[in-house]
Parts: C-alpha cells; sequence; structure tokens
C-alpha cells in the first residue's frame, strides 16, 4: 500500500521556506493595506466636508488602517474567505503545494493572523482551523514561464453578502443587452446595497460567461489595481462613469451619506451564448485585503506585487 507523502519541514528546507514565505503573505494581506488602496481612501478622505458623519467614518477607517499596520492584527474581524491565485510553471506539484498552503492557513489562524471562521454549511459548527472543503479557495494557471507567483485576497462575508448576479436583458430597469443594460444593472446593485458590506467598496464586474465563470472573473477583476486603466475604451469608459455616478448618489462611506460610495470599479469581459447574457457583480469592502508575490528558486519573497 502506498504511503502519503509528508511534507518537510526541516530548517531551510525548500518546503519551509515555502511555508513561512505563505505565512508572511497571510500576514501582509490581512494587516497592511496594498498602497493603491491607501492612496484612494486618503485621497477621498480629503473631499468629504468637514464636522460631516461621512468625515467621521473615513477617519475611523484610516484610523484602522495604521493600527493594524502597527501591531500586525488583522484589519476586520471578519478574514474572509481565503483565496489564492498560483500562477506556476510546467511541472508545478499543485498537490503537494496545497498540502504546504493548508499548513500555513492552519499556523497563521493559530497566531492570530487569520481568525478562525470556517463553518461546517450543514452542521454549522467552527471545529477546524479555515480548513475544509472550499477552504482555502485555491485557483491554479499555468504560464510560460519559469516563476512562481502567488497572489492571495481575503474576502469578508458581509461584502460578499450584496455581490449580485443580473440577466439582461432586465425589464424592470429597462436594461437592454449593451453597456447602457450593464451599467444600469451595476447601479442598481450599488443602490440595493446602500451603504452595507463596509463601504466604501470596489466592484468587480464581469460581462458575459455562464453564471459560475462570470462570478469568477468578477472576482479576479478584484486583483487589477485601482490606479490601472482598463486596455478596452468601452470598459476604460464605464469603469470611470460608475464611479463617478454612484459618488454622486449621496450613499457615502457606510450608508451615513457623503461623496465616497466606491473606491474603484474593474471591470472584464467573457464570451458568452446568445441565449444567456449575465453581468456579474463583486462587491470588496474598504478592508481591500489583497496581496501578492513572486518566489525566488528556493521559495523565498522575492518580490511583493502590490
Amino acid at each position: 500500500m502506498a504511503t502519503k507523502k509528508k511534507v518537510t519541514t526541516k530548517k531551510n528546507s525548500p518546503d519551509k521556506i515555502l511555508h513561512d514565505s505563505l505565512i508572511e503573505l497571510i500576514r501582509s494581506t490581512s494587516t497592511v493595506l496594498p498602497d493603491d488602496v491607501q492612496k484612494v481612501i486618503l485621497k477621498t478622505l480629503k473631499k468629504e466636508e468637514k464636522n460631516t458623519t461621512a468625515e467621521y467614518a473615513m477617519k475611523i477607517i484610516q484610523a484602522n488602517i495604521k493600527l493594524a499596520k502597527q501591531k500586525s492584527q488583522p484589519l476586520c474581524q471578519d478574514t474572509g474567505t481565503i483565496i489564492f491565485y498560483v500562477s506556476h510553471p510546467v511541472g508545478f506539484n499543485q498537490r503537494h503545494f496545497t498540502k504546504i498552503c493548508q499548513k500555513a492557513v492552519v499556523n497563521a489562524t493559530k497566531i492570530g493572523y487569520l481568525r478562525q471562521n470556517s463553518v461546517d454549511s450543514l452542521t454549522g459548527k467552527n471545529e477546524t482551523m479555515n480548513i475544509g472543503p472550499g477552504h482555502p479557495s485555491i485557483h491554479f494557471h499555468e504560464h510560460g514561464t519559469k516563476t512562481v507567483e502567488i497572489k492571495m485576497m481575503l474576502k469578508g462575508g458581509g461584502c460578499e453578502n450584496v455581490g449580485a448576479q443580473y440577466a439582461l436583458p432586465n425589464t424592470d430597469l429597462n436594461a437592454g443587452r449593451d453597456l447602457d443594460g450593464v451599467r444600469k444593472v451595476i447601479l442598481d446593485a450599488v443602490h440595493k446595497a446602500q451603504g452595507k458590506g463596509c463601504g466604501p467598496g470596489v466592484l468587480g464586474v464581469c460581462i458575459g460567461g455562464d453564471r459560475g465563470a462570470g462570478y469568477l472573473n468578477s472576482k479576479e477583476q478584484l486583483f487589477r489595481k485601482l490606479d490601472d486603466k482598463n486596455e478596452n475604451k468601452d470598459l476604460k469608459k464605464l469603469e470611470k462613469d460608475i464611479v463617478d455616478t454612484a459618488n454622486k448618489l449621496g450613499i457615502g462611506p457606510m450608508g451615513f451619506g457623503g461623496k465616497t460610495t466606491l473606491l474603484g470599479c474593474k471591470v472584464g469581459v467573457l464570451n458568452r451564448l446568445p441565449a444567456s447574457f449575465y453581468v456579474s457583480i463583486s462587491y470588496m469592502c474598504w478592508a481591500f485585503r489583497r496581496q501578492g508575490v513572486t518566489l525566488k528558486k528556493d521559495n523565498s519573497i522575492n518580490k511583493w506585487l502590490y
């Protein structure tokens, strides 16, 4: 009978170095907001009127960001669904990586970088250290270089709850199968959220695909930096229009009113079947926890991506 291969964790072994690199990636993702997100938050804070509830809410967010970084403690009590995107060369051992990744998640939870919040959907029990079916969520992609790139996102349940998916045409919104119809349903999702999901937030949107692929791609859009520009001129225009229009709705931070409802909007597109036209919208809270690294040959961290 074949025996299961154990994960080697001897000092300075490739497995131990990979484990430690993942621990550091988890720590940074959970406790430090990426620079591109911090810049937008500071910019929007200056736009809020003085001595308003909106300004107060943004200042609380700013203080939270600073304190979490100083103490290496989670930005939010809900450390969210743990999502990894791994781009790797030919011959990469995905099963072995998964074992090491799961061990790193357990140890990061024990340290306190992650909170124990993975619940059995049938029993409601929370008896594991963030390990279980679908947790963590690991997506592998083979690419043509020799570099291993790992991107990580922590997506909280509150912002996940206000995600939405629309099928066009939508007669209630008078939204047809065109970019104007796409615009209408995105803004409808923002309006329905009404500050829930810990706004101000960022939208990841996918036009097309099937129901599953659309939601997956909408989350992938959240790995884009907030200051990047869409290569498609029509989507570039749509992204800017959504943010500008949403910030005029008066919803504001946490729904308290004000000028900051969205920090950004990123839109992607997939092919679809003639019978279907889905628009999938993923909402990310202000605690926009995503980070990434590339690894050296020995599995130590080579470069931070955000």
